[in-house]
C-alpha cells in the first residue's frame, strides 16, 4: 500500500501514467510476492470492481443497441489481430499451436489498462469511448473461446465441436440470466439500497453481487470480467446507478494497483530476447493492427475519420488475457510472451497518451465554433 502510495505520487510528478510505475514495481517484486495468494486475491477484486462499475454504464437497451453496430467492426478486429498475426508467426516457420497461441497474444486490448486510462485522462465522456468499449466487450467474449481452444490443445485434451457450442452457450446463458435478473429481481433494487443507512453493510452487499456473478463466470469455465460486467448490467437497470458508484469506488480505487503489480509479478524475462525478428514483426502489426481497426471500423460504427482515428491508436495496449494465454505456453515461446506483453503493454499506453497530439497532426487541430453575439445597435 504505502509502495502504491508513493508511485501513485510520483507519477503525478513525473507525468508518466501510474499504471506503468505498478506493471515495474510487480517486476521487481516478483522474486519476493510471485507466489502471493494475498497480492493475487486483492488483484482478482480490483479487476472484477473495475468491469462491474464499467457494467454500470451499459442497460439492457443501450448494450443492445451497442452490439447491433459493433459485430462488424468486431468481426475485423478478429481478422486483423488474430488471424493475420497467426498468418505471420506461421512464415516464421513455427507450428500451427505456437502460431495461433502467438495470434491469441496479440488479439486483445486491455480492457483493464484502457478503462483505467480512459478514467484517468476524463476521457470517458468522449465521442470514441463508446466504440471502444464496444470493441473491448466483443474480444471479452470471444478471448475466452481462444483461451479454452488453446487450453483444450495445450493439455492435449479433445477440443472438438459440441466442446465449441458449450462454451459459447454458457456465454449466452451467463448473459441472458443476467438480463433477466436484471429486469426482475433488480429492478426494484434502488428502494432497497434507499433504506440501507450502514455504509459498511452497502459495501459488502455491492461488492458480494460483483464477486458472486464474476465467480460464476469463474466456475463455468468463462472470464471473470466477463461476469463482473454482467453483474454491472444487471444493476444498470436501477434508476440511480451513482448510488452504487459512491459506495464501490473507493475499494476499486484501493484494490485496482495491486492488479498491475501481479499483472507485473507474472511476466518471466528470462535469458535474453527469443526471435528477435518474429518478436519486432508482431509487435509493429500489433499496432497497425488496432490503428487500421480504428480508421476502418471505426465509420462502420457511425464515427468521423478524426474520432476513429484516436480510438484506433487508444487501443494498442495488451495485458491480462495475453498473460493468460502466455501461461499455456512454454519454453523459448513463454519467454517470447513475456517479452510481447511487457513492451506491448508500453507501446499502447504510450499511444494511448500521444492519440490526440497524433490525431492533430493528421488532421489538423480541430476549429472552436464561435458563438455569434448581438451587439445592442447592430
Amino acid at each position: 500500500m504505502l509502495f502504491i502510495f508513493y508511485l501513485g505520487f510520483l507519477s503525478l510528478k513525473i507525468k508518466l501514467p501510474n499504471v506503468i510505475l505498478y506493471i515495474l514495481l510487480g517486476i521487481i517484486l516478483a522474486d519476493f510476492v510471485h507466489e502471493s495468494e494475498l497480492l493475487h486475491f486483492a488483484s482478482e477484486i480490483g479487476i472484477v470492481l473495475l468491469f462491474f462499475l464499467l457494467g454500470l454504464e451499459f442497460n439492457v437497451k443501450r448494450l443492445g443497441g451497442i452490439a447491433k453496430k459493433i459485430w462488424p467492426s468486431g468481426l475485423l478486429d478478429v481478422f486483423l489481430s488474430l488471424g493475420v498475426t497467426t498468418g505471420i508467426a506461421l512464415l516464421f516457420n513455427l507450428d500451427l499451436f505456437s502460431s495461433f497461441l502467438i495470434g491469441g497474444l496479440a488479439y486483445a486490448t486491455s480492457s483493464s489498462i484502457t478503462a483505467k486510462l480512459l478514467d484517468d485522462r476524463g476521457r470517458m465522456a468522449n465521442t470514441e469511448t463508446e466504440f471502444m468499449l464496444a470493441i473491448l466487450i466483443f474480444e471479452d467474449l470471444v478471448a475466452p473461446i481462444v483461451v479454452a481452444i488453446l487450453f483444450g490443445v495445450g493439455t492435449g485434451e479433445s477440443f472438438t465441436s459440441s466442446t465449441f457450442l458449450l462454451l459459447v452457450g454458457k456465454i449466452i446463458g451467463l448473459t441472458v440470466l443476467a438480463i433477466v435478473l436484471g429486469k426482475t429481481v433488480f429492478k426494484r433494487f434502488e428502494k432497497f439500497l434507499d433504506r440501507i443507512d450502514d455504509e459498511d453493510f452497502k459495501i459488502s452487499l455491492l461488492v458480494g453481487i460483483a464477486l458472486a456473478y464474476g465467480g460464476l463466470a469463474l466456475y463455468l469455465g468463462l472470464s471473470e470480467v466477463l461476469g463482473a460486467f454482467l453483474a454491472g448490467m444487471m444493476l444498470a437497470e436501477i434508476g440511480r446507478i451513482e448510488k452504487v458508484e459512491q459506495t464501490v469506488f473507493p475499494v476499486r480505487d484501493l484494490m485496482l494497483p495491486t492488479f498491475f503489480i501481479y499483472f507485473g509479478t507474472t511476466i518471466e524475462l528470462g535469458d535474453g530476447v527469443p526471435m528477435v525478428g518474429l518478436l519486432a514483426a508482431v509487435l509493429i502489426w500489433s499496432v497497425i493492427a488496432k490503428v487500421l481497426l480504428g480508421v476502418l471500423g471505426g465509420p462502420m460504427y457511425g464515427l468521423s475519420k478524426r474520432v476513429s482515428l484516436r480510438a484506433g491508436l487508444s487501443l494498442c495496449a495488451r495485458g491480462e488475457f495475453s498473460v493468460v494465454i502466455a501461461s499455456v505456453a512454454t519454453g523459448v515461446i513463454k519467454v517470447f510472451s513475456g517479452i510481447y506483453i511487457l513492451i506491448a503493454a508500453f507501446i499502447g499506453m504510450f499511444l494511448f497518451e500521444q492519440a490526440s497530439a497524433i490525431t492533430n497532426k493528421v488532421y489538423g487541430k480541430p476549429v472552436k465554433k464561435k458563438k455569434n453575439l448581438k451587439v445592442p445597435g447592430n
